[in-house]
């Protein structure tokens, strides 16, 4: 049973979505005044903030499975470091192919200063709206890039190529749960997760 305080959170959250989502196709002159207001609306009562996405690969290994796994990703319309954070398992564009989809952890954001173990590579800041991502699997050596395919690999990436967060992995129908993400994102996805979470669905659309 979700308390009256979740559901006014997760409306806080929905709305603030609905609004920045609008917002975003009005400012690229896709809709009108009056389509911005419906559109809002429509989102607020009728979409979701989460979707389902398939990882495979041993690049996330052991937060997703080796075999892969059914993700819960919260919608991230519009991607800065006050909306993700480090720590976060995220969902974003990958480099090289926008048609595809990578899940790695953000392991740095605009301001950082990025240090090599290679004293042949000099240090160098993220500059603003950069990040820098990694694969979870520390078994997998670096040098294995075609599998691990981060940072190391394709260097900073823009944080507009995120389009979401993970806040829930299905291994197998008996293995799943809450990813661990910074204390931040877990905080603000509290509500989403308790509103959002249907087991019984990821374990339907669960490819094993």
């Amino acid at each position: 049973m979700v308390s009256l305080s979740t559901w006014c959170r997760y409306l806080v959250h929905k709305i603030e979505y609905s609004f920045t989502l609008g917002w975003k196709s009005y400012k690229r002159g896709q809709i009108s005044d009056r389509e911005l207001q419906d559109a809002v609306w429509k989102n607020v009562f009728q979409g979701k903030l989460t979707y389902l996405h398939w990882s495979k690969g041993e690049a996330m290994a052991p937060t997703i499975g080796e075999r892969g796994g059914t993700l819960l990703v919260r919608k991230i319309p519009s991607a800065d470091p006050g909306r993700v954070f480090v720590g976060d398992v995220i969902v974003m564009k990958d480099p090289d192919d926008s048609d595809n989809y990578l899940v790695r952890r953000l392991a740095a954001t605009e301001g950082y200063e990025m240090v090599s173990k290679d004293e042949k590579d000099e240090p160098f800041v993220l500059e603003k709206d950069q990040c820098w991502v990694l694969a979870d699997n520390e078994k997998l050596k670096p040098k294995v890039l075609n599998v691990t395919k981060d940072s190391r690999l394709f260097g900073p990436v823009p944080m507009t190529g995120i389009v979401g967060r993970v806040i829930y992995c299905l291994r197998t129908a008996v293995d799943h749960g809450p990813v661990q993400n910074s204390h931040y994102g877990m905080r603000k996805d509290s509500p989403v997760l308790e509103v959002e979470l249907d087991v019984d669905d990821m374990v339907k659309n669960h490819k094993s």
